[in-house]
């Protein structure tokens, strides 16, 4: 699914002699590289701050403290996504509130979480999934004109951009009042291990964020609040500086091999549907996302892959509202009927920045045959 030795070759020189550095001078925590990848980070980003922190989830917990979520609040989340969105909510004594997403996109309907929020609302958390971000202008606006904080968690779409009624762009994860991503290795942006990062424009977060991170001090030993021991140690972020200015050039290789997947794939609407053109952003392609008619097709021609030697993953089975950890503790829209339908009828198929064209070809010669009945 994702060929991750590929991305050492790109660049095992400079990880190599950034980890023997690190192992050198042996600062393995909180060490040099830390601080300058969260530099090179912001101004990447073009946001003020980025606090690094042990996980992508993580980051999304650590934010959660930091807004003050608590006993009681309720947290909007899409229905379709990982678990970690909903648990984040939950440790904090929080209600997960599901929204629906949308067919086309995967990402969270604004429509749906609007029909959501209640006095007890008090952030929402849209995903941007796959490498595509949701629609930032609607959300933004919903959340302004209800008072809600937003925090984006851009695990999976570092690098794309959101579109604004007004022309202007800015990099998801940076969109709302925080932002959180993660940096595990298949990730658009992916270490040795696992690690994530929150970015924000706002100092009073910035600061409350980083303490949190680090048991709660504003200087060691002095405990301004409950905090958690949450870092990203000096190796994983050497590895990263050595990742981070090929992160553009992974991205168009992956852009290219969508465009090729959507060409080779053309005229099998009846049965496939590829990738809707982004309507509110750029799309990073983390996966490349097909959905069937049905969850029977799904399933049969996930097994035609297999039978071929090909890989594919289906994100993700069962929509959040259905799982055991939440389908007791949580509220949601109507039944999320978009969310329930793409966990039955959705396909990834193999992406990464090193995906050969003939690879490619043998993928799309075994769906079309699939898709003829063969």
């Amino acid at each position: 699914m994702a060929d991750l030795y590929c991305q050492y070759t790109d660049t095992a020189g400079s990880i190599d002699k950034a980890i023997k550095e690190v192992i050198a001078n042996s600062d393995f925590i909180k060490g040099e590289a830390v601080g300058e990848l969260e530099s090179r980070l912001a101004g990447l980003l073009d946001t003020k701050h980025c606090i690094t922190c042990g996980n992508g989830t993580d980051a999304l917990f650590i934010s959660m403290m930091a807004t003050g979520i608590g006993q009681g609040d309720e947290v909007i989340v899409p229905a379709f996504s990982f678990g970690a969105v909903a648990e984040a909510v939950a440790l904090l004594g929080g209600t997960p509130v599901f929204a629906d997403v949308e067919a086309d996109t995967f990402n969270m309907s604004a429509d749906s979480a609007e029909r959501m929020i209640t006095p007890r609302t008090k952030a929402i958390v849209p995903v941007h999934l796959f490498g595509q971000p949701c629609d930032m202008a609607a959300i933004n606006d919903m959340a302004a004109r209800h008072g809600l904080t937003v925090i984006e968690d851009n695990a999976q779409s570092l690098g794309s951009e959101c579109f604004f009624p007004d022309g202007t762009r800015k990099y998801s994860g940076t969109a709302g009042h925080i932002g959180c991503t993660s940096f595990f290795p298949s990730k658009p942006l992916g270490c040795f291990g696992d690690g994530g990062a929150m970015f924000t424009d706002d100092d009073r977060l910035a600061e409350r964020m980083r303490a949190l991170s680090n048991h709660g001090q504003i200087r060691k030993y002095n405990h301004l609040h409950v905090g958690v021991n949450s870092r990203l140690d000096t190796i994983q972020a050497a590895v990263l500086l050595a990742k981070l200015g090929h992160i553009g050039e992974w991205t168009a290789k992956r852009r290219k091999a969508a465009e090729y997947y959507t060409a080779g794939l053309a005229g099998l609407d009846g049965t496939i549907i590829t990738p809707a053109a982004p309507p509110h952003g750029t799309h990073v392609y983390h996966q490349y996302t097909i959905r069937l008619t049905d969850g029977n097709s799904r399933d049969a021609l996930k097994n035609k892959l297999a039978e071929a030697g090909i890989p594919s993953m289906i994100y993700y089975p069962m929509p959040l509202t259905e799982q055991p950890a939440y389908k007791n503790i949580c509220l949601s829209d109507r039944g999320v009927t978009q969310a329930a339908k793409l966990s039955e009828t959705v396909l990834s198929l193999p992406m990464h920045s090193g995906l050969k064209k003939e690879h490619q070809d043998t993928i799309i010669g075994v769906i079309r045959q699939f898709c003829r009945g063969g």
